[in-house]
């Protein structure tokens, strides 16, 4: 994406757009944030002042921008982006797949819920000097302030599944982390405060294909989980409050001419624009139309009661990086 106009705690990289040229009062957030006693999952608005409590000329909050990355497991990736976060005072959300922690023996005794053994839809890691630069980006992120959270494992469709099956794979995605350093052959290089932080500290989770069961949200709570981001709504919206979880939903935003409706995330934008297949000669056209429904979505609410605008990524560059 182009550059945007920096502001406090905001991103130009992701969160005020560059084509105004007027600096807006925003603040780009992960969903979960450690430094904070107030967290995000629980009041979007006072967290938005507490980071940034400047005046406010509009009298209106902040406008908060939450930018998450499905998968979180390409090396380059974590390194580019942890930059673009360095950079300019962001703080993103990683969903982490925990297959992306297992190199092949170990993928031999993975097993999601009604799976094969082995098995896993977005794979696992090559090698053990993968997984150590991996969890050596996920540690340095964690230090850094961004929320890295739970995709669960083996990006399965949990439509069907039990609260007993969301469980297990929870818990699979736990141990995986938490043995990441000691499983890659690295024991002696794991920081301090690594089992603490891969125990206690991954909060949220997003259901790969977003897609849920009546199972999921008891499962949550009962592994400690405070959001999820797994639901889609007609716009931005506040998170729900389910019984003390919070519930994000990525937004439908119009685009192009015919303002079709998209779930804001990078993929669906891929499978609107070019059906799933990569279009390189085209790659900047639907850049350019993305950026201008994102654009949108944000004036809407910046313009309007200033809902949290939530965007989905991966860390696949579809369409040449048009995302």
């Amino acid at each position: 994406m182009p550059g945007l106009a920096k502001n406090c705690h905001s991103d130009p990289g992701f969160a005020t757009f560059a084509r105004h040229q007027n600096p807006k009062q925003i603040v780009a957030v992960p969903m979960f944030s450690h430094s904070s006693p107030i967290k995000f999952s629980s009041s979007a608005l006072a967290l938005s002042l507490l980071l940034c409590p400047a005046a406010r000329a509009d009298d209106k909050p902040k406008q908060i921008v939450l930018i998450s990355f499905d998968g979180a497991h390409d090396n380059a990736l974590w390194t580019k982006s942890r930059e673009i976060a360095t950079r300019n005072g962001a703080h993103f959300t990683y969903f982490l797949s925990c297959t992306f922690l297992m190199n092949h023996d170990q993928a031999k005794a993975y097993q999601g819920p009604g799976q094969k053994p082995g098995k896993s839809n977005v794979g696992f890691a090559k090698s053990d000097d993968e997984i150590r630069t991996r969890i050596a980006n996920i540690w340095g992120a964690h230090q850094e302030g961004a929320d890295i959270s739970s995709h669960a494992c083996g990006h399965f469709d949990g439509k069907k599944w039990t609260e007993a099956d969301w469980k297990q794979e929870f818990i699979t995605a736990r141990v995986a982390l938490r043995d990441a350093w000691k499983n890659a052959g690295a024991a002696t290089e794991e920081p301090d405060g690594w089992e603490e932080f891969a125990t206690h500290d991954v909060k949220g989770f997003r259901a790969p294909y977003l897609s849920t069961s009546d199972g999921l949200v008891p499962a949550e709570k009962a592994m400690g989980f405070e959001y999820d981001a797994s639901l889609v709504t007609r716009g931005p919206q506040l998170p729900q409050n389910v019984g003390g979880l919070s519930r994000f939903g990525l937004p439908l935003i119009p685009e192009g001419l015919d303002h079709h409706l998209v779930i804001g995330m990078d993929y669906n934008f891929y499978v609107h624009h070019s059906k799933g297949v990569e279009d390189v000669q085209d790659s900047k056209s639907f850049e350019d139309r993305t950026f201008d429904a994102f654009e949108a979505a944000f004036d809407k609410e910046y313009d309007g009661d200033r809902n949290p605008l939530q965007l989905g990524f991966h860390f696949v560059e579809m369409n040449a990086g048009a995302y």
